[in-house]
């Protein structure tokens, strides 16, 4: 993976951090000089209950940890607290400062801290790893001597990196003192996460790479990493995965039904939605989950700099149920809720099942439906409510084509949720390179709501095939947008012999305006994943009656 678009230097590139030094220096210091007046509001407001100190933590292995403790001086030491371990950057616990001053002020003792090889902490990067479990754990203990009381209730709450920190040490900790958790821009299956149906995530882990800027990486995180760049030793990073992923622990969490918030973006890149969404579904305990425009940590970023966020408002929410007892509704008002693209509407549902009222099937034909008015009509097939036979479509692997994930992992997230989503010129995918189906044009707003499911009877004339499947939005003036993606790889089959693929792209939320096409893109390379394919191998993708191709659109 070669593409420099796909790697950024860190995974909050709107993050302004000599503000929030600015904002911790008031904090501390008590002089609200040299922050806004809203700002300095709330600095007073939080001082008056809890002035944060710098503290390092006793880690695992005795390695001390980079973080500050917001301890209440007056009332009762027995009082509810959050512990927050800091995402995937250098800026460690500071990311946090805003969302830790607006918990104390709400009574919680907080502690903040960055995660070991991160930051100012001590130790090497151990992504999730029972040494990072054993750090949470004596966080806790940490809060609580110094505190010098339990907390009558506790929460863990990460954004990114530090929400799956927050799930596994909710699911290990022996003792059982972790009473609810927000996970926001989380994971649930590390292992789909970096390999999704046998492909590569190549640019997430380089992203990974990347944004860890000056971290100490251990030896192991970083063979794991190499691995599956190189494309080597996949069952054993799998395997470090899956000790890795919530998932793995979920009856832990289940078994004391552990209340946990979601916040995810539909077009996440570096943990796609399916695999949190697994999660979620295999959760028993009170939960909720925010779905929203945008990428990962972009819907929470305003939140971080202080300013308001839906996100954060819901997770202050959660907490305040599940952690003091608060009536606010949060309990009742659905287990999902979900932004629709592009209109930003807000739709909650009882359940995640719940979001899918029904399915229909279009199958891929050998024409376009009512001809496509957009210029391709002739070599491009179409997507109908009934298979049709004779036709076949053939293309070549090796290219890359317009039809892309995104521009830029994180980064393309941001125009999204301004409102300008990345126009696809569809018009310039070379036919070689791909095979193209229009659906005709919707007669109303067509409501996507949940997993696409895309099977595909193909033969390839190498014994390894690698296709992208992406679903566009295509207007009357041939106009695009990208509504889901997923990636499939087939592996050590035999040159010329069909294969059958189970395609579940991912979740969605999105209109189809009335008028507007959906176009399925199928092609055999992306800048976001490995590339199983053999050079000047071909695709064959064509009519079976016995087994016809389709795509299955949810409707909500």
């Amino acid at each position: 993976m070669t593409s420099e678009r796909t790697q950024p230097t860190t995974l909050y590139p709107e993050l302004d951090e000599d503000a929030l030094k600015r904002y911790f220096e008031a904090l501390t210091s008590g002089d609200t000089s040299h922050v806004a007046p809203a700002r300095a509001a709330e600095i007073e407001e939080a001082r008056a209950v809890a002035v944060p100190v710098r503290v390092k933590v006793p880690g695992a292995r005795g390695d001390e940890l980079d973080g500050v403790l917001w301890k209440h001086l007056v009332g009762p030491r027995e009082r509810p607290a959050v512990i927050m371990p800091s995402p995937w950057t250098s800026f460690g616990w500071l990311v946090y400062v805003a969302q830790a001053t607006r918990f104390a002020a709400a009574g919680y003792n907080v502690l903040a801290y960055s995660a070991r090889g991160f930051g100012a902490s001590g130790g090497e990067v151990e992504v999730a790893g029972p040494l990072d479990v054993e750090d949470g754990v004596r966080a806790i203990d940490f809060l609580t001597e110094q505190v010098g009381a339990e907390p009558t209730k506790l929460g863990f709450l990460g954004d990114s990196y530090g929400s799956g920190i927050s799930q596994l040490v909710a699911a290990l900790d022996e003792r059982q003192r972790v009473h609810a958790v927000a996970a926001l821009s989380t994971w649930g299956d590390v292992g789909e996460a970096f390999y999704e149906n046998d492909t590569r995530h190549v640019a997430a882990v380089a992203t990974l790479l990347s944004a860890a800027g000056d971290a100490r990486l251990s030896e192991r995180t970083r063979r794991a990493f190499d691995d599956l760049l190189a494309d080597r030793n996949i069952e054993e990073t799998l395997e470090w995965a899956a000790e890795r992923s919530p998932l793995t622990h979920v009856d832990a969490l289940n078994h004391r039904r552990v209340p946990v918030f979601f916040s995810h973006a539909w077009h996440e890149t570096l943990f796609p939605a399916n695999q949190t969404l697994r999660m979620f579904q295999a959760l028993t305990g009170p939960k909720r989950i925010d779905l929203s425009i945008g990428d990962h940590s972009g819907p929470e970023m305003t939140g971080l700099l202080g300013l308001p966020n839906r996100i954060w408002e819901d997770a202050h929410r959660f907490f305040a149920h599940h952690l003091k007892g608060v009536d606010n509704g949060v309990d009742t008002e659905g287990q999902v809720v979900s932004q629709v693209m592009w209109n930003k509407t807000l739709e909650s549902r009882p359940t995640w099942d719940a979001v899918t009222g029904s399915t229909d099937r279009l199958y891929l034909t050998g024409a376009a439906v009512n001809g496509n008015g957009w210029g391709k009509a002739k070599t491009d097939g179409g997507l109908a409510d009934k298979p049709d036979s004779g036709w076949s479509v053939r293309f070549q692997t090796g290219a890359d084509t317009p039809a892309t994930v995104a521009d830029a992992i994180v980064t393309a997230g941001y125009a999204e949720q301004a409102g300008n989503p990345k126009v696809y010129p569809v018009h310039d995918i070379n036919r070689a390179d791909a095979g193209v189906w229009a659906s005709a044009p919707m007669a109303v707003t067509t409501k996507l709501r949940g997993i696409p499911r895309l099977h595909l009877a193909y033969t390839p004339s190498a014994h390894r095939s690698t296709l992208i499947a992406h679903l566009f939005d295509v207007s009357p003036d041939g106009s695009a947008h990208i509504v889901t993606h997923a990636p499939f790889t087939h592996l050590d089959g035999e040159p010329g012999r069909p294969v059958r693929a189970e395609i579940p792209l991912q979740a969605t939320g999105y209109d189809v305006p009335a008028g507007h096409r959906l176009l399925l893109v199928v092609d055999a390379r992306d800048p976001f994943y490995g590339d199983a394919n053999q050079p000047r191998a071909t695709i064959d993708i064509a009519a079976d009656e016995d087994d016809p191709s389709y795509l299955d659109i949810p409707l909500g």
